[in-house]
């Protein structure tokens, strides 16, 4: 059984696996109705409202009631191969952002078979046994069976702001309504801010507390973000225009030739040369991938901007323990009575002195029973290689207070029961200068300390000072001061290096990316780090320092200091809001309660996944799973690579409509016959599709990604130059279709003919298109060089199906085509490829003068 003051999850054994999946079964998944999966049928109906889908499937409508069943039958088969295609993209989409659902939703840690395990909170069961510990989001109803300090914050039931404070169930309190001090219950999405506890699961999903409420918590938002905004802006406008011509050309096609039917069909073409719908869709897949890519290197995205703003960051402030450190702690030295004792390596067996043993002892009683803090595992881990065989560890003793760390004092106390006397022990670990003033030293020992502790911290080691104190009384005191303490001395603990970390901090600051530790440790700690590191220091500035500060002053300063140290989790926030002020695009990393506020705050909120609160998750726009700072890096790599081929590909689309467009309305103007009809743009489509949203996602990114300089946050997706750009290639490739079908039609071809090389010109112009957008900074040559296998399938598909609509006599009759010799199609391939050799040129020109288009 487990103590009701003892919430040690090795007393309780909890469900067995096969009876928590009953259960699952029987009652359902742990979560409330939201937004589902979208079937197939509601995909299918979304694509049916789409305007290119009611444009072809118009278009085929009057080629029915014309009775040209066979012009009918091909767009009506396109409309089917279209929804397709679309739903097989939708669902695509879908399923990743399935899997980063999974990914993001909360995990909660449960006993179940006398062994804890963390599950999604999804899979948690009534019945099962949770332990309960500080930054951990309650994912049940439950009844609490043991605790010790817990407090919880139940705001999000009761609107109360001020956290309440729990205890055990005895059976007197029946279950009710959450709010109140004292309750043994807590209840599902609330917040444990205090303390740890077991408690035991009474309901779940839409029978809690918060199911009858009825709010949904969405883990994943849906938001509008600038790119969205900008791209909405940006059909809207081109749909107004492409509307207008559509309309003009109707009017004119009907007054100049008479043929009202046909002028609406050419207006149905013209709205489908014109109609923006890749944007919106390719914004869609680039974000929904890139967050997949992303997570891939152990980075999930919780929030989408986040992925738009990871090119724009040029600050990243990260913590020093377990981001640029491996936080696997073991202890290096003890320090005791101005003796020093160098711990070796295991292989050693030199025994631990005695003078030493009481301090480890002590280290070891201010410590959890069943820790989960890196430091306390290593003392644990030490006290069992050196005191197993001695009285100085204490299994049968029992917790029966403990003062935790606060804001005012860095250290925490625990009181203990002991089986020898009627006195109870206590223990007290903290930061050195804190366990000073608990023990009241004298000013000549204060300074001995102090030079111990700057010799050791200058090491790049971590510092723990210990005391004891034993009490008689029967009231505890209110304060960790009102013990008589004595100091037993130092321990000293190593966290080596992440061996990436120097490579990677390298890479950031060739990206124009300031690296900035901030740390709770000794400046001289924080120092020995940063060299190892290959952080340029600068200077070091402490939260002492950063509490005088005014916002002027800190602001002034801050473009001196990368390192800040015994730094505590509040003054985070006052450092992000100051590079903010600066102008800087900040990214923060957290893992505490207390780092909420900076994670949100800070432009990109980090938090860490391994050893970080459910709060700080929530707070934060992406979460790193493995805690590498390594990792942060790739994200930001990768950041820029999905913006910048987000670029190339809109790029590409704007180009690729103008001639499109150009075709469809020029030849009514001049009185020619009609290059295009809806079955030329449908056609069209399938290659312009799959290489804006598969080809462009699928690019590499370029060789000085991460040479580059951070992008502005407020660029546009389209500058004025980055439009001039791709209109010109555009314009290019209309003027020589155009061309081509002027030069067939003034040599006396036949109209099928001449529409065959001009779309054959235009076909080979958007391929080549496809390769010359694949870089603006590099050549098509250049480019081969990197993979791109959905590349070559979209090549082959386009080539392929071209052949086939100029030599299948039955599709010649459907694409209104006459097949062309061999001379003259050689020369509208030519042309095609001719339509892109400026730009290549322009590139060379750009880079022989040591300049870079600008994305």
């Amino acid at each position: 059984m487990v103590h009701p003051d003892q919430p040690d999850w090795r007393n309780v054994h909890g469900l067995t696996q096969a009876e928590a999946e009953a259960r699952l079964r029987a009652e359902g998944h742990n979560e409330l109705p939201g937004s589902r999966r979208r079937s197939m049928a509601t995909i299918a109906l979304s694509v049916m409202r789409e305007p290119m889908f009611l444009l072809l499937a118009a278009a085929g409508f009057i080629y029915f009631l014309l009775g040209d069943l066979g012009e009918a039958a091909v767009l009506l088969s396109f409309v089917v191969v279209v929804m397709g295609v679309t739903i097989y993209q939708e669902q695509r989409t879908e399923r990743i952002l399935d899997a980063l659902r999974d990914l993001a939703s909360p995990r909660a840690l449960v006993v179940r078979d006398g062994q804890r395990q963390r599950i999604p909170s999804r899979d948690v069961v009534r019945g099962d046994m949770l332990v309960l510990v500080e930054g951990d989001r309650v994912a049940a109803d439950a009844a609490v069976l043991a605790q010790r300090n817990l407090q919880v914050d139940e705001s999000l039931l009761t609107g109360e702001s001020m956290p309440v404070n729990k205890t055990h169930r005895d059976g007197k309190i029946a279950p009710g309504r959450p709010g109140g001090e004292g309750l043994p219950y807590v209840y599902s999405g609330t917040l444990v801010v205090q303390g740890m506890a077991i408690a035991e699961v009474l309901a779940t999903g839409q029978r809690s507390e918060f199911g009858r409420i009825g709010k949904a918590l969405q883990t994943l938002e849906t938001e509008a973000t600038p790119l969205q905004r900008q791209t909405r802006k940006l059909v809207r406008t081109l749909a107004t225009v492409g509307l207008t011509l559509c309309a003009v050309l109707v009017v004119v096609y009907g007054l100049t030739r008479g043929d009202w039917i046909a002028g609406v069909l050419a207006g149905i073409t013209l709205a489908m040369a014109t109609l923006p719908e890749e944007f919106p869709v390719v914004l869609m897949v680039f974000l929904a991938l890139g967050a997949w890519r992303i997570s891939h290197h152990r980075v999930l995205t919780r929030r989408v901007p986040a992925i738009e703003t990871l090119g724009s960051a040029t600050v990243l402030c990260v913590d020093k323990t377990g981001t640029l450190t491996q936080n696997r702690m073991a202890v290096h030295t003890l320090t005791t009575n101005g003796e020093i004792f160098r711990v070796p390596d295991e292989a050693d067996e030199k025994s631990l002195p005695e003078q030493f043993h009481e301090l480890l002892e002590f280290g070891i009683l201010a410590s959890e029973v069943d820790p989960f803090d890196p430091m306390e595992k290593a003392m644990r881990g030490l006290g069992r290689r050196y005191l197993a065989d001695t009285e100085h560890l204490h299994d049968d003793w029992q917790l029966v207070h403990e003062y935790p760390l606060t804001q005012e004092l860095r250290a925490i106390s625990h009181v203990w029961r002991s089986t020898r006397g009627a006195e109870y022990v206590v223990a007290a670990k903290g930061a050195p200068e804190a366990i000073a003033d608990l023990c009241h030293l004298r000013e000549s020992d204060a300074s001995t300390l102090a030079q111990q502790v700057e010799q050791l911290s200058a090491q790049g080691l971590r510092l723990l000072g210990v005391a004891n104190a034993r009490f008689k009384g029967q009231q505890w005191p209110p304060i960790q001061h009102d013990f008589d303490f004595r100091l037993l001395g130092l321990i000293a603990l190593a966290d080596p290096l992440r061996p990436t970390v120097p490579a990677a901090i390298a890479e950031c600051q060739a990206a124009g990316i300031r690296i900035v530790m901030i740390t709770g440790d000794y400046p001289g700690t924080a120092l020995a780090v940063a060299r190892e590191a290959g952080l340029a220091a600068g200077e070091v500035m402490t939260g002492a320092e950063l509490d005088n500060l005014g916002e002027p002053e800190l602001r002034a300063r801050l473009p001196k200091v990368n390192v800040f140290a015994r730094v505590v989790p509040d003054q985070k926030l006052k450092l992000v809001n100051a590079f903010k002020a600066n102008g800087e695009v900040v990214a923060m990393t957290g893992d505490g309660v207390n780092d909420a506020p900076a994670l949100k705050a800070a432009h990109i909120g980090i938090a860490m996944g391994g050893r970080g609160t459910d709060v700080a998750r929530e707070a934060s726009s992406l979460v790193l799973l493995d805690d590498d700072f390594a990792s942060i890096v790739e994200a930001v790599r990768l950041g820029r690579r999905i913006y910048d081929n987000l670029r190339k590909a809109m790029a590409y689309i704007l180009a690729i409509h103008v001639p499109i467009a150009g075709l469809s309305l020029l030849p009514v103007l001049f009185g020619w016959p009609l290059v295009f009809f809806p079955v030329h743009i449908a056609f069209l489509e399938f290659i312009i599709d799959p290489a804006c949203s598969i080809v462009f996602e699928a690019e590499r990114e370029e060789p000085n990604t991460m040479r580059r300089s951070p992008r502005p946050p407020d660029e546009p997706l389209f500058g004025g130059w980055n439009l001039a750009l791709s209109l010109l290639q555009g314009i290019g490739v209309l003027i020589l279709a155009m061309a081509v079908f002027g030069v067939a039609l003034a040599r006396g071809l036949a109209e099928g003919e001449a529409r065959a090389l001009a779309f054959t010109t235009l076909v080979v112009a958007n391929i080549a298109l496809i390769f010359a957008n694949r870089s603006w900074e590099r050549t098509i040559l250049a480019s081969l060089r990197s993979p791109n296998r959905a590349l070559w399938l979209v090549t082959g598909a386009a080539a392929l199906c071209l052949a086939l609509v100029l030599q299948v006599p039955e599709l010649n009759d459907a694409f209104h085509f006459m097949p062309p010799s061999s001379g003259n199609l050689l020369f509208a391939v030519v042309v095609g490829l001719m339509s892109i050799i400026w730009f290549e040129l322009f590139k060379l020109f750009n880079h022989k003068n040591g300049k870079r288009v600008i994305f």
